[in-house]
């Protein structure tokens, strides 16, 4: 395992699908393999069953999967529309 004292923060856009406006970002240490372990299964699983909706996820699940994963890295999550703006 990685020494999470010493990896660096970074912001990481999640896509799961083609519609931009399901998109979310992380502030993370995790790597990308590290969040593609947990969030693949997750997602293949939904498609396998979509023609019988019996298994479905949200950004809130795969966050909270990450976490619960994760327990000793930072992660936090935001929607593209909680991202504050300035303009100068």
């Amino acid at each position: 395992m990685k020494n999470t004292t010493e990896a660096v923060l970074r912001l990481v856009q999640i896509s799961t699908t083609s519609n931009v406006e399901e998109d979310f970002l992380l502030v993370t240490n995790l790597t990308d393999e590290q969040i593609e372990v947990v969030i693949t299964p997750i997602v293949e699983k939904e498609r396998r069953e979509e023609q019988f909706e019996e298994f479905f996820y949200d950004n809130e699940g795969l966050y909270w999967a990450l976490k619960t994963t994760y327990t000793d890295y930072i992660i936090q999550q935001y929607c593209l529309d909680q991202i504050d703006s300035i303009t100068i």
